[in-house]
């Protein structure tokens, strides 16, 4: 893991995360309460950015490097940075919310995966030990531990589980960019990397897969799908180094 020179927030610039966290898990509540089967990807996408406007905050994704959305929406075998289109989604698919806001001129970004109706039980393991193994993370986000603590924690968790981590994509600090230092990868050994410090905030975003960690790009330029086309699996929280302990800014 290489060394970064890593962002630490003031505690001003801290409240404002916070204050932006709230607003991001108040937007992702609402949109957990339009999905279901029958509804189009692209009228989720829709939705959020009403949301957007009606929290008076700016997408953090839409023109991005030229994405065109303020969600990404990845259904099934997709793993992230799906495009929202006319897909219905059904029962029994799996779909991951992607999306991250401008709050006072800072980011913050989270995501989640969730169940279409009745889903294989294989699936709701994936979709439990992705949202675990997430929390497992978190836990690590202490003063004083490095980063690919974290790392390792997450993977860990999901192996032993029998799923494989995504290696291709990896989470990120975040505050005034929306990627910024250190890379989270999901997967590596303990004790590498930089120590954690108070006032670092990060993104830590696994990515879990049924079959292999493989994935590839698709013709769009973004959709990423998994290599041998097995459903995967996404969750995501924007997360403060604190010397009681991690902080959740998108809780």
């Amino acid at each position: 893991m290489k060394a970064t020179s890593v962002s630490i927030k003031t505690p001003e610039e801290l409240q404002i995360l916070r204050e932006g966290g709230k607003v991001l898990a108040a937007i992702i509540n609402e949109l957990r309460k339009i999905i279901r089967p029958g509804i189009k990807t692209k009228e989720i996408d829709q939705q959020a950015e009403n949301l957007i406007n009606r929290y008076h905050v700016l997408p953090a994704f839409k023109g991005y490097r030229g994405f065109p959305n303020c969600a990404c929406i990845s259904v099934n075998e997709e793993v992230v940075h799906g495009i929202p289109s006319e897909r219905l989604l059904n029962n029994g698919d799996i779909v991951s919310v992607d999306i991250g806001i401008i709050y006072k001129d800072y980011y913050v970004d989270t995501a989640v995966t969730i169940a279409i109706g009745r889903i294989k039980p294989e699936l709701q393991k994936l979709l439990n030990v992705t949202r675990e193994a997430l929390f497992k993370g978190i836990q690590q986000v202490r003063v004083g531990n490095h980063l690919s603590d974290i790392s390792h924690a997450v993977q860990k968790y999901v192996e032993s589980n029998g799923f494989a981590i995504v290696r291709d994509f990896v989470g990120h600090g975040i505050g005034k960019n929306l990627h910024e230092d250190p890379e989270i990868p999901n997967f590596g050994e303990p004790h590498q990397g930089p120590l954690l410090r108070e006032g670092m905030v990060l993104a830590i975003e696994p990515m879990v897969n049924l079959g292999t960690w493989r994935t590839k790009v698709g013709g769009d330029g973004w959709t990423v799908r998994t290599q041998d086309g097995k459903f995967s699996a996404h969750f995501e929280h924007t997360v403060a180094v604190a010397q009681k302990g991690p902080e959740i800014l998108t809780i």
